[in-house]
């Protein structure tokens, strides 16, 4: 299985999504990453309208970044509704023609040769295991992908996937704040079958809403901060990499000093009782 960085770049801010990065200003992001210790980044194809990979390979091409020195993740099956495609509705396509096509576009868009990681985007009704392992198989025999996997999958939609694939990684949500995959058994499924959980949206609502919920969990963060010399952000990622799921969290910040102390983040050790602390904030209410 291909080493992903413990913190990965969410790229998805990258482009006309977010901060409409010039050229130079993606090589300077790739680079600044990289100096922090993030090596993986991630990507899907409908990112910014289906334009961001290619504005992260023209930047990857003329950065002279060597190709092994990284990792790229990237994800198909929604068909989206924007203006590069002209579909009636949004919708999933798990059919093995689309899939190919998928991952060679991204390829030529990222120009790459391989994936070090294709996920499925989201569970499609309509998802045909062994018509997506055909695809899979193809795209692995020709070197096109190294490992597969999927994006906000359940344990039976997992299960499903895997009476023909194998799965290496499952990217949900989960945070502090949305810790439901802790609960519902999810990431006691992937533990057991050796399924990597990425994490996107890591910080949860933290720092977007201000609810009971996140005035609890706030009051615990300054308490802690002092105790650990850290910020509020890194605790929270901190809070995550205690779970024994090996959990690697999806950042989505432009901000290089937020990339810096994501990366830090792994060096802080919780205690037992301080993360059982920041759960019963989230929770209100103490483990039963």
């Amino acid at each position: 299985m291909s080493s992903y960085s413990t913190i990965i770049a969410g790229c998805m801010s990258w482009g006309n999504w977010g901060r409409k990065f010039s050229t130079n200003e993606m090589i300077a992001q790739l680079n600044s990453s990289l100096e922090a210790g993030i090596t993986t980044f991630d990507h899907a194809d409908i990112y910014g309208d289906y334009t961001t990979e290619v504005q992260f390979g023209k930047a990857f091409h003329q950065s002279k970044i060597n190709r092994e020195d990284i990792q790229v993740v990237s994800k198909c099956g929604i068909q989206f509704i924007g203006e590069t495609r002209n579909n009636k509705v949004g919708h999933y396509d798990y059919s093995r023609a689309y899939i190919i096509k998928s991952v060679e576009q991204s390829l030529k868009k990222l120009q790459t040769e391989y994936l070090d990681l294709l996920l499925l985007h989201r569970p499609s009704p309509l998802m045909n295991p062994a018509e997506i392992n055909e695809a899979i198989s193809r795209l692995q025999s020709e070197g096109k992908i190294k490992d597969f996997g999927v994006s906000n999958f359940t344990q039976s939609q997992m299960e499903l996937i895997e009476t023909t694939n194998t799965i290496k990684v499952n990217q949900i949500e989960f945070s502090l704040t949305e810790n439901t995959a802790m609960l519902d058994g999810t990431l006691d499924a992937m533990k057991v079958r050796e399924i990597t959980p990425m994490s996107w949206s890591p910080l949860g609502a933290v720092f977007k809403e201000v609810t009971e919920q996140t005035v609890r969990i706030r009051k615990v963060l300054k308490q802690l901060c002092e105790k650990y010399n850290g910020t509020e952000d890194q605790l929270l990622l901190a809070w995550l990499l205690k779970h024994p799921s090996n959990i690697h969290p999806v950042i989505g910040t432009t901000n290089r000093d937020r990339i810096v102390n994501a990366q830090k983040a792994i060096q802080i050790k919780l205690e037992l009782e301080d993360w059982f602390l920041l759960l019963k904030a989230s929770q209100g209410h103490a483990v039963p």
